[in-house]
Parts: structure tokens; C-alpha cells; sequence
């Protein structure tokens, strides 16, 4: 009898996959898995470089399309306008993020990735394309609701990575949606304008002429349509089992319960009633890492917005008088500084100080650091391009630093919150 016993309950603990769901057939190849699958980390980090790239590329010459779109009766009032440019995608993205997550719950993480990146592809063409002030806000909106990356490949990347290598998933997503917005910036003001910079190359009666700013948004276009053509082989991981239960990896609780004459279901009714409901809101730790996490990111998105315009405006509005390919220089710089930072000296910083104090230091050194950029628009020459270039180096350091930081403290809380209320 016990020989029985021992074989029904190994046969119970067995997870039961099923023929025909792709989400079984996932958790079979992580079941195989002993190593980091870089395949799949790679399309990852692409996926979100793809969507990230148009959020910042726009930043270097926005100020010029407004200029050129003859809607600012004033020149103080062309940073108004940018403004409202630069908003309409988020706005678009916020009106629908929980939409398409409810939409990758239902049909699937791979559907809803794929249309993402079609959608960059069209909607970043037709920016490029604009020839008035409502097309660009029109089109930029349309991008922002339907580019519903961001969200499905979080939960993505934790459906097709096994435990120990989430952490590495996570953070390739952080990583490439920093390293995004900086290259999408410095591609913005290196390939805007191309007549005029690159006249050997590019002719004013040209496409490219005609529509200064196409070029930047054609070659994000071009890479994102490698990425949605790349997303076809990446495996779907919703489970669905046409009503059929799949069996659950707590069979030994159920076959000790079936064994003492118990009813399962009296018994997780009971448990249920004997666990506080919690409220989400009272995960102080949780809640305190979300907030910190909000506040740099609306810091990181003003700055590296607002950074482009101040320095294209004329020197007798305060400004630095920059062209877009001296601002897509200046954060090229940046990111290399931060690529080099992040890999080499980061590491020993953090094992000195610890993540809290990091955090804790880079917030009080960014108010003296933002402070300081009015003063630094009264210097010229060689001093000026030097400080200007520390300072934003400095900067995205300091922000990504903190946001690289806290994201996956959020990830680890959450988790953590929610194995203690499934107990």
C-alpha cells in the first residue's frame, strides 16, 4: 500500500502540460532550461528598444518643427506648443496601458507585442511625415495608445525566463528603455534636418528636404519593423486549455487532504477566512518604492524633454543657441558615459554604499546639479561645451542610477507581498 501511495502522489506532483497550449509548451522549455536563454533576453532588450526609441527622438528637433509648422506667434511661445507634442503621447499611453494589459491577459503577450511594434512603425513614419501642428499631435497620440509594449513585456519577461533569471530579464528591460531614450535622442538630432547638414548627401528637393525631420523617424521605423518581424518566432506563453483545469503544484496538499477524509474545498474556505485581507495600499515598503520610482521618472522624462528645447532657444531667452546635431552630440556623450559608468564603476560604488544610499545621495545631488544649468548658459567656447557635457553626463547618471535602482525593488516587493498573501 505505501509503494501505491508514493507513486500516486509522484504522479500527482507531475506538472500537467497539455498538447496544444503554447503557454505549456513555455514552462516545458523552462523546465529544460540550466542556462541564461540569451535568445530570448535579446529579444527582449530589442522589443523595448524599439518601442522606447520614438519616445525621446523627437526631443532634438522638436523645437525646429514647431519653428517651422508657423503656429507660435512668438518665439518665447514655441516651447508652449513643443509642449503639447511631447505630452500627447504619454497621454495616450496612459489612457490605455491597463487596456492592453487586460488584452494580453485575454489573447496573448505575443499578439499585442507584435501589434506595438507595427504601430510604432506606422504612426513614427506619419510623424515623420507631418506638415502641421494637429498631424504631429494626432499622429504622436495614435502612437502612444497604441504602442501597449511596455506593460506585456514586463509580464512577458517573467513568463519565459525561469526564477533565477528574471532578475537579468528585468533588468535588460530597464536597461534598454534608458539606453532608448538616449539613443532616440541623439538619433533625433544627428538625422534631423539632413539637407542642411549632410548637402552632399541629402538634396533640398528631396523627401528628406522636404521633410526635414522624416529621416530620424524612418530609421526607428526600419528597426522596429526588424523587431516585429523577429517577434514572429518568439514563443506565446498564455495558457489555453479549452476549460480544462490544469492540475496545480500544490497536488501533495490536495492528495494529504483527500488521505484525512477532509473536504479540499471546506478546508481552503477555512484557510481564506483565517488570512487578513490586506490592502495593497498598506505595503509600506511597496508603496514608498512606487512613489520614489514616480517622482524620478517624471524628473528623468522633464529633464531629457525640456533639455533640448532650453538648449535650441536663443541665447536672449535664456537658451544656449544649439543646433540638433550640438544636442544629439551632447546626449550621445551621455549615453556612452552612462554605458561606461554602468559597467564599470557602478558596481563597486553600490557594493560600497549600498542601493538606499545611492538613491538617497543621487536625489540630494540632483537639485545643486539642476540649479546649476542657468549659470552654466552664461559661459561660451570651450568651457561651456565642457560643463554642459559634465553636467548632463552627470545627470543621466544620477537618474538612471536611481531608476535602475528602485524598479526592481518594486518587482522583488510585489512578488514578495504577494507570496505572503497566497500563504
Amino acid at each position: 500500500m505505501g509503494g501505491e501511495d508514493d507513486e500516486c502522489r509522484e504522479t500527482l506532483l507531475k506538472k500537467e502540460y497539455y498538447e496544444n497550449c503554447s503557454g505549456c509548451k513555455v514552462e516545458q522549455s523552462k523546465d529544460l532550461q540550466r542556462s541564461l536563454p540569451i535568445r530570448n533576453v535579446v529579444a527582449i532588450y530589442i522589443i523595448v528598444l524599439a518601442g522606447t526609441l520614438p519616445v525621446s527622438s523627437l526631443f532634438p528637433f522638436i523645437y525646429f518643427m514647431i519653428r517651422d509648422f508657423h503656429i507660435a506667434n512668438r518665439e518665447e511661445d514655441i516651447g508652449y506648443y513643443a509642449g503639447y507634442v511631447g505630452a500627447s503621447y504619454m497621454l495616450g499611453r496612459t489612457l490605455t496601458s491597463v487596456a492592453w494589459g487586460m488584452v494580453a491577459d485575454r489573447y496573448g503577450r505575443k499578439r499585442v507585442i507584435i501589434f506595438g511594434t507595427i504601430a510604432v512603425v506606422i504612426f513614427n513614419t506619419l510623424f515623420g511625415l507631418s506638415v502641421n501642428f494637429w498631424m504631429a499631435i494626432s499622429t504622436r497620440f495614435l502612437l502612444g495608445c497604441l504602442n501597449g509594449i511596455l506593460g506585456p513585456i514586463k509580464a512577458y519577461t517573467s513568463e519565459v525566463l525561469r526564477e533565477e533569471h528574471q532578475a537579468i530579464g528585468m533588468s535588460a528591460v530597464s536597461t534598454a528603455w534608458g539606453i532608448g531614450l538616449i539613443i532616440g535622442s541623439a538619433l533625433g538630432g544627428f538625422l534631423a534636418q539632413p539637407a542642411e547638414k549632410y548637402p552632399n548627401i541629402f538634396t533640398e528637393s528631396s523627401i528628406f528636404g522636404r521633410f526635414p525631420y522624416f529621416l530620424p523617424c524612418l530609421c526607428i521605423s526600419v528597426f522596429a519593423f526588424g523587431g516585429a518581424i523577429s517577434c514572429c518566432w518568439l514563443p506565446e506563453t498564455l495558457h489555453k486549455h479549452n476549460g480544462k483545469t490544469k492540475l496545480c503544484d500544490d497536488s501533495f496538499e490536495a492528495l494529504e487532504t483527500a488521505s484525512s477524509g477532509f473536504d479540499a474545498n471546506e478546508i481552503n474556505q477555512k484557510n481564506e477566512e483565517q488570512i487578513p485581507k490586506e490592502s495593497l495600499l498598506k505595503n509600506w515598503p511597496l508603496m514608498s518604492s512606487i512613489l520614489v520610482y514616480s517622482v524620478f521618472s517624471l524628473h528623468d522624462m522633464a529633464y531629457t524633454e525640456i533639455f533640448p528645447l532650453w538648449a535650441e532657444s536663443p541665447r536672449k531667452l535664456g537658451g544656449l543657441s544649439f543646433s540638433t546635431e550640438d544636442v544629439g552630440e551632447i546626449l550621445a556623450i551621455s549615453g556612452v558615459g552612462l554605458f561606461v559608468f554602468q559597467m564599470s564603476f557602478y558596481p563597486y560604488v553600490q557594493k560600497l554604499l549600498g542601493s538606499i544610499m545611492i538613491a538617497r545621495i543621487g536625489g540630494v545631488l540632483s537639485i545643486p546639479l539642476l540649479s546649476s544649468f542657468p549659470f552654466i548658459a552664461k559661459l561660451s567656447g570651450f568651457i561651456l561645451s565642457l560643463m554642459i557635457n559634465i553636467a548632463s553626463m552627470v545627470q543621466t547618471w544620477l537618474a538612471m542610477t536611481i531608476l535602475y535602482l528602485v524598479y526592481p525593488r518594486i518587482i522583488l516587493l510585489e512578488k514578495y507581498f504577494v507570496n505572503i498573501l497566497s500563504f
